[in-house]
């Protein structure tokens, strides 16, 4: 198994170096609304003197440490993966001894990953010179922390998005249910505003949705904002997320393969 994933990452990798121009498409469109949030409520904060609680420096340091999770978290299966169930392109996959979701797939999500870094690095430099945030109250521990609990919720946003790709297999309208999902992760997740700052039924019902578990809960553990109780709440109910995404997302697809059909399968 370990030499069928060194070679998938081999052919993943190759393949995303061919599509630079497409990777920086994907790149700007993830930093354009985290950079935009920045600057729009660290203004608003600057004037106010803070925003309930939330001062300058509280807003430029959450939403530079969201650029760095959000491309740790995020996943971009349904476009890569959604028109293979449409076009009929998925034959070819499954008559290989490996899942094509669950190994070429989610191969694919890291080497984008990793090239996307790439490019973000020097981006977070130069804003780190431009709004030179302090991070004090960021330790070692909180990032220690910090590491599974964005591992986790790398797995979550990847199986539940995979889940609302294999629809594709009922439907050619999945493209438009996962911008529905994505609006719920853009409410819930913390992405916009930080979770502290939005209504109190939304940070109640956020907490039991895996979407804050994407971004505001690995933000929180680093900026150290977190007591003992929340942080294993958090990693409690990022572990039942996992269960319950793998679940779903193993009764959709076999649910979808086994209706699929394509010209010459």
């Amino acid at each position: 198994m370990f030499l069928i994933i060194k070679r998938l990452w081999q052919v993943n990798w190759a393949e995303q170096w061919q599509y630079r121009a497409n990777l920086l498409m994907y790149l700007l469109y993830w930093l354009v609304s985290p950079i935009i949030y920045l600057a729009v409520w660290t203004s608003i904060a600057n004037v106010k003197g803070d925003v309930n609680g939330f001062t300058a420096n509280d807003f430029i340091t959450y939403y530079m440490v969201l650029l760095i999770v959000d491309q740790a978290t995020s996943n971009i299966v349904i476009h890569t993966f959604g028109y293979k169930i449409q076009d009929g392109t998925l034959s070819g996959e499954l008559i290989r001894p490996i899942h094509p979701m669950l190994t070429n797939a989610l191969v694919n999500n890291v080497a984008f990953k990793a090239l996307t870094v790439m490019g973000l690095t020097p981006i977070w430099i130069i804003l780190f010179f431009l709004f030179k945030p302090d991070f004090g109250d960021v330790t070692l521990m909180g990032i220690l922390l910090a590491v599974p609990a964005m591992l986790l919720g790398f797995l979550i946003s990847f199986l539940l998005s995979a889940a609302i790709t294999a629809l594709a297999f009922w439907t050619t309208r999945v493209y438009s249910i996962h911008e529905f999902y994505f609006a719920l992760i853009l409410l819930f997740s913390g992405q916009f505003v930080p979770l502290t700052l939005m209504p109190k039924i939304i940070q109640d019902i956020a907490q039991y949705l895996p979407f804050q578990l994407f971004i505001y809960y690995p933000i929180q553990l680093i900026l150290g904002k977190l007591s003992i109780d929340q942080i294993i709440q958090g990693y409690v109910m990022a572990f039942i997320w996992l269960a319950v995404s793998l679940l779903l997302f193993n009764w959709i697809w076999r649910a979808g393969v086994k209706r699929f059909s394509a010209v010459g399968a």
